[in-house]
């Protein structure tokens, strides 16, 4: 035999030995079992099994019958009288809180269900939408707030908050409208994902981050042919962990996704044989896979089966401790990014009189009391950040001074503020090199001066030592260094004579804060783990016991605390959730932040932190500034 001949054979063989060990390493194609099942109940519209924990039975929904528990062989144990389409549930302690709508009055309603007792509550009717709603989903956060998705015809969404716990809010509340595909009819929550899936029928499935504080970007599960593997349309989904069932009813077709970090990935594809238009899918795991229900909208019938298959859960971002805004400033008056950088000035002698300020980088500084009530408004151009400090000479007179950062003129913008009345009034400009200035915070150390350190985007920052001889600010250049990337947020420690700044990309630098000595950077915290770029605003929160270092992680909506010296160890990080009781919405992609341990008196009484919201929702309107109890992060972060 030849060599060339001998090779050929080798070469098949290694050939029939891959095909065979490829044959025999793929995957079986997951088994789907149906039978018909609860026959006698028409105009089923809706279908789903009562949450784990809360029994066997299951729930439906009808135009004709009703609201329906019902148990494993169809048979009604409790019914709630009306016509409805749709439904979903979530488990409430012993309860069910489940949601439909009602056709006759056309609106969106949840009752309360007790699934032992067999007894439903009384409704609770969201308000008349100016749309048609085509469908529904609830979610629960991490507070353990409830929300209801609604989706409509021409693109309209909307999130409303309904209910905490257990409970059932007394009036529900519009969070947020949300724009959605124009063929959008089905929806459905997987709560500790956040993840919203909603269907556009002649495209495929979508995913949104479902928090009431998330931006509204999406990403496609599944499209339709040429560009994805659903045949003809997509319809219903139903959520496992880590997975995603979608019908493709005018195929018949039912659709398994594997999530992966960045995506999904398909998985089987299983012919629904003897159904003709598939419309309903409700899913509940079991030991053996996933027990399926399913409705065939071409007759009515309902099937039910085992489905031997299960999803790899995927892993989830660590869930963070909440704390809620106790006020919140009235909206600033410009739409878009304008709020950014707050500072808090404290009253030497009465703290309930004390003043939170707010740069509106589209208009100037504002100015409110410790209720969030605009108390005054000055319109001096595009300021970005602002800080405060105690004891000014300005002339003759001695006021306390806040600064900030002037876009428009790259320069900073001096304020005098009355020590008895809180008054601000403008007290100056100092212009300095940086072309596109953003970042500020002062500096005063024990001797009394005051020093401005300003930041540009490229790095550079620049310190000055502020006086006002005759009533008229001037500011002299004694430091300049530079960091290698766009810095923002900054904030110096006055008693250890630190400056802690943040590089957004990065991460958090201590430096001398000292003009005099060399601007040598030492590390606090690299991005990474709970610090999420950008880093952005950074604040102080000193006392007698302890002090802290407070960062924004704009890049996951979270606040980060450290001790405020060396090791600069971690105490975790929290969110700023919806406050029910209250109406306040939660805070995201917060900017700048303030805190202070001042006795300010009510819910102040162990300091306040301020944050820029950068989302307002609940009603959706400009941008504010939220105001949380210390106490609160306290208790989240269980700080010593």
């Amino acid at each position: 035999m030849s060599t060339v001949s001998t090779a050929r054979n080798r070469l098949l063989a290694l050939c029939i030995g891959m095909i065979c060990g490829a044959a025999l390493a793929a995957p079986s194609v997951p088994g789907l079992n149906l039978k018909p099942w609860a026959e006698q109940t028409p105009g089923v519209t809706g279908l789903g099994f009562v949450p784990a924990g809360t029994g066997a039975d299951r729930l439906l929904a009808s135009e004709r019958e009703g609201l329906l528990l019902v148990d494993e062989q169809g048979r009604q144990l409790a019914r709630f009288k009306g016509s409805f389409n749709g439904l979903d549930s979530r488990a409430a302690g012993g309860q069910l809180l489940v949601a439909s709508l009602d056709n006759q009055r056309q609106q969106a309603l949840l009752v309360s269900l007790d699934p032992a007792r067999r007894t439903w509550g009384q409704p609770l009717y969201l308000p008349t939408r100016d749309y048609p709603v085509n469908g529904l989903c609830l979610y629960r956060d991490e507070a353990s707030n409830l929300f209801l998705f609604l989706v409509g015809e021409e693109g309209k969404g909307e999130q409303w908050l309904v209910g905490h716990g257990a409970q059932l809010s007394a009036e529900p509340q519009r969070v947020r409208g949300l724009p959605l595909p124009p063929e959008a009819k089905f929806c459905q929550v997987d709560d500790a994902a956040q993840q919203l899936l909603v269907n556009e029928q002649n495209v495929g499935w979508w995913a949104y981050p479902a928090h009431a504080e998330a931006d509204t970007a999406r990403q496609p599960v599944a499209l339709r042919a040429p560009f994805g593997d659903i045949r003809k349309s997509a319809g219903a989904m139903a959520r496992v962990p880590g997975g995603v069932l979608g019908l493709d009813p005018k195929a018949a077709q039912l659709h398994l996704y594997q999530q992966q970090e960045k995506g999904w990935v398909a998985q089987a594809t299983l012919p629904l044989a003897g159904l003709k238009e598939p419309e309903n899918i409700a899913l509940r795991a079991s030991d053996k896979g996933l027990q399926v229900l399913l409705r065939d909208d071409e007759d009515g019938r309902l099937y039910q089966g085992q489905l031997n298959w299960q999803a790899t859960p995927v892993a989830l971002p660590p869930v963070l401790p909440t704390v809620q805004a106790a006020a919140q400033s009235e909206p600033v008056g410009r739409q878009g990014d304008a709020a950014d950088d707050p500072a808090i000035w404290v009253h030497p002698q009465q703290p309930s009189l004390s003043r939170v300020l707010g740069t509106n980088k589209k208009q100037g500084l504002l100015a409110y009391d410790l209720q969030g009530k605009l108390l005054q408004e000055l319109a001096v151009g595009r300021l970005n950040n602002v800080d405060v400090r105690p004891n000014f000479q300005l002339g003759e007179r001695r006021v306390d001074l806040a600064v900030a950062s002037n876009r428009d003129r790259n320069s900073l913008s001096l304020f005098a503020i009355d020590r008895a009345s809180g008054e601000l009034s403008e007290a100056g400009e100092v212009p300095t090199p940086l072309k596109e200035i953003y970042g500020i915070c002062l500096f005063q150390p024990a001797s009394g001066e005051i020093y401005a350190i300003a930041n540009d985007k490229d790095g550079t920052f620049v310190q000055y030592r502020l006086s006002a001889p005759g009533g008229t600010a001037q500011g002299e250049l004694v430091r300049r260094f530079k960091v290698a990337s766009q810095p923002e947020g900054c904030v110096a420690d006055d008693q250890r004579q630190r400056l802690f700044l943040g590089e957004e990309d990065v991460g958090v630098w201590a430096v001398d804060a000292r003009p005099e000595q060399p601007a040598t950077l030492h590390s606090v915290i690299k991005v990474g783990g709970l610090l999420q770029a950008d880093v952005e605003g950074l604040a102080l929160y000193q006392s007698n016991a302890r002090d802290y270092l407070v960062i924004s992680s704009q890049g996951n909506d979270s606040y980060l605390v450290l001790d405020a010296e060396p090791p600069f160890a971690s105490h975790g990080a929290f969110r700023v959730s919806l406050n029910a009781r209250a109406g306040i919405d939660g805070a995201s992609e917060t900017d700048g932040l303030e805190v202070t341990s001042a006795n300010l008196g009510g819910p102040w009484s162990q300091g306040l932190l301020v944050v820029q919201d950068g989302r307002k929702r609940m009603p959706e309107q400009t941008q504010n500034f939220k105001f949380v109890p210390w106490a609160e992060v306290t208790q989240a972060l269980k700080l010593p």
